[in-house]
């Protein structure tokens, strides 16, 4: 699966969650390196997904990069939630842990 229909899939799931505005962040030479790909606000609170292919058949899974790894920990050091994530699945799994914890 190509990372596009990762974020596609991610994509519709958060449309129909409620309480959730979501995006894709589309790079260019004017936005800030590093952005994950989906920025969302989940019931009040920053979230961003880095979206990877997952592995398989002998592939690696998609790592971060560097520049990718300091933004989430900047992200995350700011009280935002930040993840890398590699399915619609998983992104789900994250949205009831959220729930969950209300003040996480």
């Amino acid at each position: 699966m190509r990372e596009s229909d990762i974020v596609a899939a991610i994509l519709r799931l958060l449309r129909k969650t409620p309480l959730c505005f979501a995006w894709k962040e589309h790079g260019s030479m004017y936005s800030t390196a590093g952005i994950p790909d989906i920025i969302a606000c989940v019931h009040g609170r920053f979230v961003a997904f880095e979206v990877k292919t997952p592995g398989g058949r002998g592939t690696a899974p998609g790592k971060l990069t560097k520049l990718q790894e300091i933004t989430i920990q900047k992200i995350k050091d700011a009280k935002g939630q930040a993840f890398k994530v590699t399915s619609a699945a998983e992104v789900a799994a994250i949205l009831k842990t959220l729930e969950a914890d209300p003040h996480g």
